[in-house]
């Protein structure tokens, strides 16, 4: 039986608790360098704590995935994974920021802050998973575009407004500086704020959404009379289209591009505009703040690059030509001196990054077509999201002593693997 069409406003309930969880994930990535930088955390070592959030990934996403399958509750089978893990990130959001609060030593503080982060990756994965699989639950196939259009929506905006807390509490007053090694108020009450609209958002989603019973979702959703051969994912990659391995590597340059620009972004910005890279000044927090909003122009830039990618004739001429401008953007952030100027190279990195987000399952799935197991391909696939962040995280240390020691340098680093990623791109062979 084919599921029912939805009304608008129950496609949007199923993805309104993206909102809140978009908000902490945006927390976390514009401001996990800066509250480390804070602690007392070597710019050299910086890196190695960016290794948590694709680790996390790559772990938690899967196992949550297979769980959920298997979990019938009154409550739903999706539902109490989000709600879960959207309670435990409400916790950890509290916890973080204030990790130089309690009176710690300098290595003390770095391991609080370690663990806490490591809760929040997991925590967020795990809250955030289930808003995907919901929508391929209970949206028919004529829907799912509108749906995960109004998901796409509700992720850029959740991150919009993550990126622009910090900025905003100290434009109404919070204090945006500290003593040494304490994390400025401006950041803590972001997070408190942050962790207040998730479980708020997540409430409403579990009030307004009804899972469908076991009986209701076999209905809807019957199993496959085809059984597929059984395969181990060793098998699987083995047998994997060639089109897999080489949108790999254009992934591996991107993520590592990117996995550098969030761990040395703040004092990148903050060394070619303010001057400093000490955490304990005041010019140093403004620049924190300053790179939240150029993470929110980063993504309203995305949001339209996005609309414009379709009008390209050419898939892998889409693909190459945003990449490279995304290292255009890289390569400029160290040579504007002006915080307004600053503007221009972010949204360059949004182009590449609308075309990151959606040119790569195009390639793939196309390929996919007739090889069965979809679910644990698209999941392998997943890995190269996460293995060069991890990878570059890993190298991060010792490519920063290479370019000197200094963190605007990275931005280079990042541009140049931009470019490598852009190349790759014509090694892909196209399946209509």
């Amino acid at each position: 039986m084919e599921k029912p069409n939805l009304s608008f406003w129950k496609l949007w309930n199923l993805s309104f608790g993206f909102f809140g969880v978009q908000i902490a994930y945006a927390l976390q990535s514009a401001n996990i360098s800066r509250i480390f930088r804070t602690l007392g955390a070597d710019p050299h070592s910086l890196s190695f704590f960016w290794i948590l959030p694709p680790l996390m990934g790559i772990l938690v996403q899967p196992i949550v995935g297979t769980l959920s399958d298997k979990t019938w509750t009154r409550f739903g089978r999706r539902i109490p994974y989000l709600f879960i893990g959207a309670a435990l990130a409400v916790a950890v959001m509290c916890l973080l920021p204030n990790a130089g609060s309690f009176g710690m030593g300098v290595g003390t503080a770095l391991i609080f802050g370690l663990f806490a982060l490591m809760l929040l990756d997991t925590s967020i994965n795990m809250a955030m998973q289930p808003f995907k699989m919901l929508v391929g639950d209970m949206v028919n196939e004529k829907q799912k575009a509108k749906a995960y259009s109004i998901q796409s929506f509700l992720c850029n905006a959740g991150s919009v407004v993550g990126f622009l807390f910090p900025f905003f509490f100290t434009w109404i007053g919070l204090k945006n500086v500290a003593p040494e090694g304490v994390v400025p108020d401006s950041v803590i009450w972001s997070f408190y704020i942050g962790a207040a609209i998730l479980i708020l958002c997540v409430i409403y989603t579990v009030l307004k959404v009804r899972e469908w019973n076991p009986q209701e979702y076999l209905q809807y959703n019957p199993v496959s009379t085809e059984k597929e051969e059984s395969a181990n994912w060793i098998t699987l990659l083995k047998n994997a289209p060639s089109t897999f391995w080489r949108v790999g590597l254009v992934q591996f340059f991107c993520w590592a591009a990117f996995l550098y620009m969030w761990t040395y972004v703040v004092d990148a910005v903050s060394a070619t505009v303010w001057n400093t890279t000490d955490p304990v000044t005041e010019d140093y927090q403004i620049a924190g703040n300053w790179t939240g909003v150029l993470y929110a122009i980063q993504a309203m830039g995305s949001v339209v690059w996005a609309t414009i990618l379709p009008r390209f004739k050419n898939t892998k001429m889409a693909y190459a030509f945003s990449l490279v401008l995304g290292a255009i953007g890289f390569a400029l952030i160290p040579f504007c001196p002006d915080k307004y100027l600053q503007i221009v190279p972010f949204l360059l990195i949004g182009c590449a990054w609308a075309a990151m987000l959606a040119m790569p399952f195009t390639f793939v799935t196309n390929a996919l077509q007739g090889y069965g197991h979809m679910g644990a391909y698209l999941g392998l696939f997943n890995g190269t999201i996460c293995l060069p962040q991890i990878v570059a995280a890993l190298c991060g240390g010792s490519i920063l002593h290479l370019v000197g020691s200094q963190q605007e340098n990275m931005m280079i680093v990042a541009g140049v693997l931009l470019v490598l990623g852009a190349c790759c791109v014509w090694l892909i062979k196209e399946k209509k």
